[in-house]
């Protein structure tokens, strides 16, 4: 019961967070952390010419674009960079433009082996394996078509996270595994690459309510550790009924249909 309430009131009932945030960017700035984005932590990190001190936004928008626009609003005003990582489902071309235009990254949040899990009701790993030519193909597909009509090439995506993936232990970024595939796309970097992974001396997550941030909040890691990535997600940084109820009862959906 406590759980549920706390999803209840982490959907429809939390004051904005918004504030916090906005106060975040301004601590990092004053404790002298340059913020930028993904794509320009790890061609940095590349070249050995990464800042001693930097603070790296990755947003995964699983949903809520409107308050995904806030947080840049935030980041414009604060002089802020971030990589922003948009679903299928969450592509807004105009907003990925005028974010790609402000110097941050707007790129690619995919899902393609868990989205072929659920289409083709495959219920074991291995099975969904035997398939991955044919989902690094859709995979290609998609990216081609994203990087063509926002008319940049995506250097950095993420993986995404489904109910599917953890019930088949097979995650998307082992799609990427591949290196061909990589080289064909133009992708230079997968968000949970070691090679990037390595480059931190902290990565923090947000969390739901009453958690907000594992394993330590960004405020307290400031000026004790020097390279952070901060991942976050807009939807738990303010109440959106509306999308919340639709990705709601969209996961209550495949939920029902997966257990058929």
């Amino acid at each position: 019961m406590k759980t549920f309430l706390n999803r209840v009131y982490a959907d429809y009932l939390m004051p904005s967070r918004l504030g916090e945030y906005a106060s975040l960017l301004q601590a990092a700035n004053e404790a002298g952390y340059a913020q930028v984005s993904v794509r320009s932590f790890f061609r940095n990190l590349n070249r050995e010419q990464a800042p001693r001190k930097t603070l790296v936004h990755r947003h995964d928008i699983d949903s809520d674009l409107r308050t995904a626009k806030k947080m840049f609003a935030l980041e414009a005003r604060h002089g802020v960079r971030a990589s922003y990582y948009f679903r299928l489902c969450t592509l807004d071309y105009g907003f990925m433009r005028e974010i790609e235009a402000a110097g941050s990254e707007a790129s690619y949040h995919y899902e393609e082996v868990a989205d072929f899990a659920k289409r083709h009701r495959i219920r074991k790993g291995d099975e969904l394996r035997l398939r991955f030519p044919e989902i690094r193909e859709l995979f290609a597909r998609n990216i081609g078509q994203i990087a063509s009509r926002l008319g940049a090439p995506l250097a950095t995506v993420a993986s995404h996270g489904d109910f599917a993936n953890r019930r088949l232990n097979v995650i998307n970024h082992e799609l990427l595994r591949d290196r061909a595939l990589r080289t064909r796309c133009g992708i230079e970097c997968e968000s949970y690459d070691a090679e990037l992974l390595r480059g931190f001396d902290l990565y923090i997550s947000d969390r739901k309510h009453p958690v907000y941030y594992t394993p330590m909040s960004p405020f307290a890691a400031l000026g004790h550790y020097e390279r952070i990535c901060m991942l976050t997600h807009p939807v738990q940084w303010e109440t959106n009924w509306i999308e919340n109820t639709r990705c709601n009862w969209r996961r209550l959906v495949e939920e029902m249909v997966w257990r058929i």
